[in-house]
């Protein structure tokens, strides 16, 4: 059994049932493979919520760099596209991300996603004319997330595309 299926099997877990319902033995199940097979690549829980935490984090860091031009602001337009991305994409994973983020209760396994907050939110858009402006354009994105991952089906797809052109608008002065 791949690392990638188990991984897809602990969110799925995850994302239909809660992190009550992340356990070793579910996971080996929704996966097909014995436990012995699961703990060939995960010997813990823990493991396997870091492993979930970096796919995600990696997953952001694909998009951001994949809309990133390198022209000046793109990072900060490219932040706010791979967030909608994830928020109104195909697959529609900003809850998969909160499933997860969820799991990683313990201060060690929340450590990943925290340095990427910094990585993400810390970097001064030095390039932007508008440097906090571009600050909050980041930070109205993130908030948008949050919402969304709580409250999925408040703002429909007009709407979440009216917010994201006055978001990059916003970047534009």
């Amino acid at each position: 059994m791949k690392r990638e299926a188990l991984l897809n099997a602990a969110e799925s877990l995850l994302s239909e049932h809660g992190t009550q319902a992340l356990t070793l033995a579910a996971v080996a199940d929704r996966a097909g493979v014995s436990k012995g097979g699961l703990l060939y690549h995960f010997p813990t829980k823990e493991a396997l919520v870091k492993a979930l935490v970096a796919r995600v984090i990696e997953e952001f860091d694909d998009l951001i760099a994949s809309y990133d031009d390198g022209t000046p602001g793109s990072y900060d337009r490219a932040y706010v596209e791979a967030t909608f991305e994830i928020l109104t994409g195909e697959a529609r994973t900003h809850r998969r991300w909160s499933a997860i983020t969820a799991a990683a209760t313990d201060p060690e396994q929340a450590e990943p996603l925290n340095e990427a907050m910094r990585r993400w939110h810390g970097r001064a858009p030095t390039e932007d004319p508008d440097p906090v402006g571009a600050m909050v354009v980041r930070l109205a994105a993130e908030g948008l997330w949050e919402v969304v991952s709580h409250a999925p089906g408040l703002y429909g797809a007009d709407q979440l595309e009216a917010l994201k052109q006055r978001l990059l608008a916003l970047l534009q002065r």
